[in-house]
């Protein structure tokens, strides 16, 4: 994954902050268009990678209803989205770069006034969404009643304390329970090309194992990675951005001729494109299980200060999650420090090698079994 995708976009995005985004996103006036050619639904999350990835069951869901949405992402989380047919039309919005403070707010919230959306929901529970929503005059917003937001919601939702996030979200919908809509990426013909370029332009075989060993908190980084390649049999590729170079080259290090490193090297999608083609994925609570969750890739994740039960685990029948059980600290936090709060980090410490390896060969043994993947 390329670092302008972590670190809000382009530069040439970044120049142009929220006007010059909005013109590169739709080549007409917005307030110009009749409201036959407008999306009736807007959706507001400006959340992590992962979160955004999560939230397409929810997006799937009201494109059903209310036809194709318009989505606000920030420019990192952008490309994710592009092409998805439950989407209309993706808006950037860079709220810690050009468009940050009060007057990115308001030039952003103009030009959505403009469109005159009849619906916002808001699966981030942040107060800059909210007066998003509210400044765009958007008669109908709905959003999490445990909010610290939810005073400017028009519908407040009760967020189920248990379950997926994936089923959460959908709660925003107000649909009765049942089968969710997949967790799912529009990924183009391009992105498998340009995945397929970058594998057959280094040799690597079919039936690698793909591992990403990265996490913006420092505490979800398991640290035996180097380990982890060692003792895996097969070719290996890892995946990440430009700031997991220095953890890539050091797994790529332990399996000389057998590994090869894609961080920085790939955008988010062809990231996704790479994952698709692995047998099985290793990581952290990080942005990469998401991804593999859409691409239908078996996942073994590695949990630590973070556990499944908070909604963010993988979801597949095949997938696997670890952790440290016995530790009556877990979990810290909602996202993962960035150093342990008691200074030991035994939650990644004490999980082995060994215990990594035995859940690989468990999650690619069944895959291999299996005479269909399942989508996620």
């Amino acid at each position: 994954m390329r670092a302008e995708e972590r670190n809000g976009g382009t530069a040439e995005e970044r120049k142009g902050g929220t006007e010059g985004l909005l013109a590169t996103t739709s080549a007409e006036d917005p307030s110009a268009l009749p409201p036959s050619r407008r999306s009736a639904v807007l959706v507001i999350q400006t959340a992590f990678l992962g979160d955004v990835v999560l939230t397409t069951p929810l997006l799937t869901a009201l494109a059903g209803r209310h036809g194709p949405v318009d989505v606000v992402l920030t420019p990192a989380a952008g490309p994710l989205l592009e092409g998805h047919p439950a989407v209309r039309e993706v808006i950037r919005y860079d709220k810690k770069g050009r468009d940050a403070g009060l007057a990115g707010l308001r030039r952003l919230a103009a030009a959505l006034r403009a469109r005159r959306y009849a619906r916002a929901y808001l699966p981030h529970r942040s107060w800059r969404s909210a007066a998003l929503a509210l400044l765009a005059r958007v008669p109908e917003r709905t959003g999490f009643a445990d909010s610290p937001a939810s005073i400017t919601y028009t519908t407040r939702v009760a967020r189920a304390r248990t379950g997926h996030e994936v089923e959460r979200l959908l709660a925003l919908t107000g649909r009765p329970g049942g089968g969710a809509p997949p967790v799912s990426l529009a990924l183009t013909v391009e992105d498998a090309a340009a995945a397929g370029r970058w594998l057959a332009g280094r040799g690597v075989p079919p039936g690698f194992t793909a591992i990403a060993p990265g996490s913006i908190w420092g505490t979800k980084r398991w640290p035996y990675y180097p380990a982890l390649a060692a003792s895996l049999e097969g070719p290996l590729v890892v995946i990440g951005g430009t700031e997991d170079a220095g953890l890539a080259e050091e797994v790529v290090a332990a399996a000389p001729g057998r590994a090869w490193s894609a961080a920085g090297e790939l955008s988010l999608r062809q990231s996704a494109a790479v994952i698709e083609r692995a047998r099985v994925l290793v990581t952290n609570d990080s942005a990469p299980l998401h991804l593999a969750t859409a691409v239908g890739t078996p996942v073994v994740a590695i949990f630590g200060p973070t556990v499944p039960e908070q909604g963010f685990g993988p979801r597949g029948a095949r997938d696997l999650a670890l952790g440290h059980a016995g530790l009556r600290c877990r979990p810290c936090s909602a996202h993962g420090p960035a150093v342990c709060p008691l200074g030991h980090h035994r939650c990644m410490r004490e999980l082995p090698a060994e215990t990594v390896v035995a859940a690989v060969a468990a999650v690619a043994g069944a895959e291999e079994r299996g005479a269909i993947r399942p989508r996620h």
